[in-house]
């Protein structure tokens, strides 16, 4: 066996150790959730009012290209060159820059304006069932088994019980609300399928970065373009805005390297403790502890934990 088998033996028994899978998921997990809390504090620092599309088109943007710079910065270190796709790549970077950042957030920045945070949050989170079956009948990576079934079922009511604590149901279903929100999941879902399949011939590291960095360029001129403007009130503003690079950048990089070498519904699963986690966050730092620490959150948390162990399974 050479060196460079070797390696690679090595590398991917790493990234498919249970242990190792479930830490660094749960990372990417906590990272995501910290993003909208600390969304709402930016829209704050920037003075980005309610109703002004535009000025998150900006700040998304703004953070992607920083997320992009971090990760291709972070792979070149890493690899001791300047890592930028091959020629042949540079496809595989336009697909996910389409799916991943551009469509995904033009979508779910539309959504949210018209209609409710529970709704959304729900819909957002059926793009797992998305990846499932995306990953069975469109890209045939695996096969779609009764637990799989079963656990994304049981993960998707913990997530129910989570995001309607409390809320009341009202406004008429909308294209523009919940259809642009389906939209928007469905684009994450084909983004992560698209990803395991470009990492077999591209470096993730590389793909992430760069699709990044280019979906950040084209968000901030579409935002520019539609009179959008970032208005900081201090240091503090630019401090998070780094944060929220790194977000992007530390979570979607690990995440496409378990996507690398491991099933999509293995990987996917564990987005489940995505909305357990934002619940948790911003319990903590927008004060919304009464609600989320409660026995509808400590049910969810069980459901969704089931939800994992079932999907993770593999026939013998």
């Amino acid at each position: 066996m050479d060196t460079m088998t070797q390696t690679k033996s090595r590398a991917e028994k790493f990234w498919t150790h249970p242990a190792v899978v479930f830490f660094i998921a749960f990372f990417c997990c906590f990272l995501w959730g910290s993003a909208s809390p600390a969304i709402k504090i930016g829209y704050e620092l920037f003075t980005i009012g309610a109703g002004d599309l535009a000025s998150r088109f900006v700040f998304a943007g703004v953070r992607f290209f920083l997320a992009g710079m971090m990760v291709i910065a972070f792979g070149s270190v890493q690899q001791r060159r300047f890592l930028h796709p091959s020629k042949i790549s540079w496809k595989y970077v336009f697909v996910l820059m389409t799916f991943q950042t551009i469509l995904q957030y033009i979508f779910f920045y539309t959504a949210l304006a018209h209609t409710s945070g529970v709704r959304g949050s729900v819909i957002n989170a059926a793009g797992t069932f998305f990846s499932l079956f995306l990953a069975a009948f469109v890209f045939r990576f695996e096969k779609l088994t009764a637990a799989k079934v079963t656990g994304s079922i049981a993960g998707f009511l913990g997530v129910l019980l989570i995001v309607t604590a409390g809320a009341s149901s009202g406004g008429a279903v909308s294209f523009a609300g919940e259809g642009c929100m389906v939209i928007a999941a469905f684009a994450n879902a084909v983004a992560g399928c698209y990803i395991k399949k470009f990492s077999a011939k591209e470096n993730p590291v590389t793909l992430s970065g760069w699709q990044f960095f280019c979906g950040g360029i084209v968000l901030m001129l579409a935002g520019l373009a539609l009179g959008g403007r970032l208005r900081p009130t201090g240091a503090g503003a630019f401090l998070l805005l780094l944060y929220m690079g790194f977000i992007s950048a530390g979570a979607y990089t690990l995440w496409g390297i378990l996507l690398k070498y491991n099933d999509v519904s293995r990987i996917t699963i564990l987005g489940f403790m995505n909305p357990v986690l934002g619940v948790l966050l911003s319990a903590l730092f927008l004060g919304e502890g009464k609600e989320a620490f409660s026995i509808r959150v400590f049910c969810a948390l069980v459901l969704v934990s089931i939800g994992i162990i079932l999907s993770g399974k593999k026939k013998r």
